[in-house]
């Protein structure tokens, strides 16, 4: 596994981390300082407000585990993969695509989440 497959996969099982202190540690390591986490309907930038979005999550979701649910893609700094929220007993209860960018040195800059499938729409012209 690459360097970033692994800081993804960390910083998953991190976000649902119960020990406040280890998961705040992996935000502080995989992020930049002003980075900004993007997952509607919420959005967050820095840290601490990182961390508090993790927190909120823990509330609404006890019990589940994050788990990367596809290989990882990449290209001029940015990084795109699935993944898949669980419940203790394996079933999926939130998948999304997300997009990340990173800097040359010391973290992720932007991150934006994708829930659920690309909505169909009728085709405006032809490809021809």
């Amino acid at each position: 596994m690459n360097e970033i497959a692994t800081s993804i996969d960390s910083y998953l099982a991190a976000y649902c981390e119960p020990d406040k202190a280890s998961r705040a540690e992996v935000v502080r390591r995989v992020w930049v300082q002003d980075g900004r986490l993007i997952d509607p309907p919420l959005a967050a930038q820095g840290h601490e407000q990182i961390i508090g979005q993790a927190d909120q999550l823990l509330s609404q979701f006890p019990g589940h585990r994050f788990r990367r649910s596809s290989g990882v893609d990449t290209h001029h700094g940015w990084s795109r993969y699935g993944w898949q929220l669980c419940d203790a007993t394996g079933q999926v209860a939130r998948k999304a695509a997300i997009s990340r960018e990173s800097t040359t040195v010391g973290g992720w800059n932007r991150s934006s989440d994708f829930s659920g499938r690309c909505r169909r729409t009728k085709l405006l012209s032809p490809c021809t």
